[in-house]
């Protein structure tokens, strides 16, 4: 079977953590030997590549093409118009990526289906190609995109014109699921089949040796994610001032930095807070292996990745109880969902986990249940059924 991933959400060269979980999704499948897989990953365009320009200059750095892990990626570039863009943005893409589709059909890879991720504007968009080229499409949905974006009339009624559309929708967990049915999806089009975690990996490390090697002392928290305001890092840092003692790592860059930097000073906790920049993922289970416990506060999480990740190496979690989240962390060994989403709640579900910690051995053995495994063969069987009805209209 040959499959397109068409996503905005995809790693480059210049930006190797983003989205990281789409591409993990892939490889898995396409290591399955089963799927041969193309990649094509729009990107904004900017003129300018200087650092000046921030996100932007790091748009026009992205290649035009590149190869990851053996699958060929394309960007091509979409206009993105500010303020007023949002309504025509799946239209946008869809325009600015139909020659490159196309010359990929020209060049002899006929794909079978669209594998799309992010319901707007990339899975619109998709199922605008999909017609166009005669294609099924499956989109995944992955949080926000349902979440959020469906509070804007417009981008509403494509997001239900794409699931009325689309070949089949996959949801990362059952709540999402839930929410696409009461915007009106028939629940016999939708699949959930949640994110797994690289065991390979994310594994647990020689702990005393990692604490000793970045420099901790005491209980310690960590917190991953972009620097933005729905993941709650303010949170985590609010919360020190009643957590005596307990320090605070921060994985993640972003707009946030100099409001969380200026927060830590006016809680006179700055002592107790480390920001360590965007982290590579391979770099990340030694601070998940170092750590006590990994605090995700987020407003808004499909299936948060990092919870599993920490898990994985041994390190119990501290959550806010959104969306897919109490799926991920559903037992003593997983760690502790927060009562209320504020500086107090994160104070008191830290306090619970301390109070019955868990072994951390039971921890990793609570999420080698979640491997990729059960998520490629869900996919497998999922693809190959619309393969097989279309090839045999």
């Amino acid at each position: 079977m040959k499959i397109l991933t068409f996503t905005t959400l995809f790693p480059n060269q210049v930006k190797p953590n983003h989205a990281i979980f789409v591409e993990t999704r892939l490889r898995h499948l396409v290591a399955s030997g089963q799927v041969e897989a193309r990649v094509v990953a729009p990107v904004p365009w900017f003129p300018f590549t200087g650092k000046r320009f921030g996100q932007y200059g790091d748009f026009a750095r992205v290649p035009a093409s590149e190869e990851r892990f053996g699958l060929p990626v394309l960007h091509p570039r979409y206009p993105v118009i500010p303020k007023i863009g949002m309504n025509f943005s799946p239209a946008l893409l869809a325009n600015a990526a139909r020659a490159t589709v196309g010359r990929m059909l020209d060049e002899g890879f006929n794909f079978d289906l669209i594998d799309a991720h992010y319901f707007y504007p990339d899975g619109v968009a998709a199922v605008k190609l999909g017609q166009h080229f005669n294609k099924p499409v499956v989109i995944t949905a992955r949080g926000s995109d349902i979440s959020l974006i469906p509070d804007f009339a417009k981008p509403r009624k494509m997001i239900q014109w794409a699931a009325a559309n689309a070949a089949a929708v996959i949801t990362v967990c059952d709540a999402l699921k839930t929410e696409l049915v009461q915007l009106g999806a028939d629940p016999a089009t939708i699949t959930p089949l949640r994110n797994g975690v690289d065991l390979q990996r994310f594994r647990q490390g020689e702990r005393a040796g990692l604490r000793r090697e970045l420099g901790l002392d005491g209980f310690t928290l960590l917190s991953v994610g972009h620097l933005v305001a729905l993941k709650g890092h303010d949170l985590a840092i609010g919360a020190l001032p009643l957590l005596p003692g307990v320090t605070l790592l921060i994985a993640g860059s972003g707009v946030e930095l100099p409001r969380l930097q200026a927060l830590a000073r006016e809680l006179k906790v700055e002592e107790r807070v480390r920001f360590l920049g965007a982290v590579p993922q391979p770099e990340l289970p030694r601070y998940y292996g170092a750590a006590d416990a990994l605090v995700l506060a987020s407003s808004r999480e499909g299936w948060a990745n990092v919870l599993l990740e920490s898990m994985a190496c041994g390190t119990p979690v501290v959550a806010s109880r959104v969306w897919g989240t109490p799926e991920v962390v559903a037992a003593p060994a997983a760690g502790v969902l927060m009562v209320e989403r504020s500086r107090q709640g994160v104070a008191d579900a830290v306090n619970a986990l301390r109070a019955d910690y868990p072994a951390h051995d039971d921890t990793r053995r609570y999420a080698e249940q979640f491997s990729w495994d059960s998520t490629t063969a869900g996919q497998l069987r999922l693809f190959n059924a619309i393969v097989g009805r279309q090839r045999c209209r």
